[in-house]
C-alpha cells in the first residue's frame, strides 16, 4: 500500500513537471491524481497482457504518466472555469 502510494506520488509529480505551465494543484491533489493516472496505466497494461494491475511495468508506468498528464490537463481545467462568467 505505501509503495501504491509513492508510486503515485512520483507519477503525479512526472506528470506536473512533463505538463507545460503552472498548475495551481495541491500536494494531496498531485497525490490523487498520480494514483488514478497508476490505476489506469496498470489497467491498460494488464488488458494488453504485459502485466498485473498492482505490478508497475515500463508499459504501466509510461501510460501512468501520460493519463495522469490528462488528469492533471482536466482538473485544471475544471478549477479555471469556476470564476468565469460569460
Amino acid at each position: 500500500m505505501i509503495g501504491f502510494i509513492v508510486a503515485g506520488l512520483v507519477i503525479g509529480a512526472l506528470a506536473r513537471l512533463i505538463k507545460p505551465g503552472k498548475q495551481n494543484l495541491s500536494f494531496v491533489a498531485t497525490l490523487l491524481l498520480g494514483l488514478a493516472g497508476s490505476v489506469i496505466g496498470g489497467v491498460v497494461a494488464n488488458l494488453l497482457g504485459t502485466g498485473d494491475i498492482f505490478e508497475l511495468n515500463f508499459l504501466g508506468f509510461i501510460v501512468a504518466v501520460i493519463a495522469a498528464v490528462l488528469l492533471i490537463g482536466v482538473a485544471e481545467g475544471m478549477s479555471g472555469r469556476r470564476g468565469v462568467r460569460r
